[in-house]
């Protein structure tokens, strides 16, 4: 399915017509209570609704411009969360499959990152997990054909930047909807970047 379908496909759906399941009610965590503690807009609470039923139950769609991404949980239904996206020369496009996933992992930053910020040059070594990686609690990494493309799907020390093309490329979760999404989603899980 293309962008502009996928899109319209939504548009189409009046949240008047959604059935009790897809209430606009922000999701409670189990780690971390109630929503209010999320430093973000209630827009990007995590929230069921109804998306186009032949969407491949299982998958995760991510629509970039509008800072969602859709996990496909039942047909017609989707589990849709808030995400910091790369800024606009740095947005990744396509598809790609969650290859690995791992708890509080380590940081890299790639080559190129240090040259556009030479404060990260202290940490080519890399940064191990924990609190203060910006990679957050959780990391779901993207590969095409076989090859790491350097994109994840991770938390943040930074959740103000949900609804912001802020990043290097990746998609950035607050950390406890990223721990909800990384639970729910096996390796092998397909990944569509508009």
């Amino acid at each position: 399915m293309d962008r502009r379908a996928f899109l319209l496909s939504l548009a189409a759906l009046p949240f008047a017509s959604l059935p009790a399941f897809a209430a606009t009610e922000p999701a409670q965590s189990v780690e971390t209570g109630p929503a209010k503690r999320w430093p973000i807009g209630s827009q990007y609470y995590p929230t069921k609704v109804a998306v186009k039923p032949d969407l491949p139950v299982g998958s995760i769609i991510i629509v970039s411009d509008k800072f969602f991404l859709y996990h496909i949980v039942a047909p017609g239904v989707a589990m849709r969360y808030g995400v910091a996206v790369g800024k606009d020369e740095l947005k990744f496009r396509g598809t790609a499959t969650v290859a690995r996933k791992v708890k509080w992992p380590s940081w890299t930053p790639t080559r190129e990152m240090i040259e556009r910020n030479p404060a990260y040059k202290k940490y080519e070594d890399g940064m191990k997990g924990g609190p203060q990686n910006p990679l957050g609690a959780r990391a779901m990494y993207l590969y095409q054909n076989g090859r790491d493309t350097a994109i994840r799907i991770h938390g943040t020390t930074e959740p103000g930047s949900i609804g912001h093309a802020v990043s290097n490329g990746c998609i950035r979760m607050v950390n406890d909807h990223v721990i909800d999404l990384f639970n729910s989603v096996p390796v092998g899980t397909q990944v569509t970047v508009y």
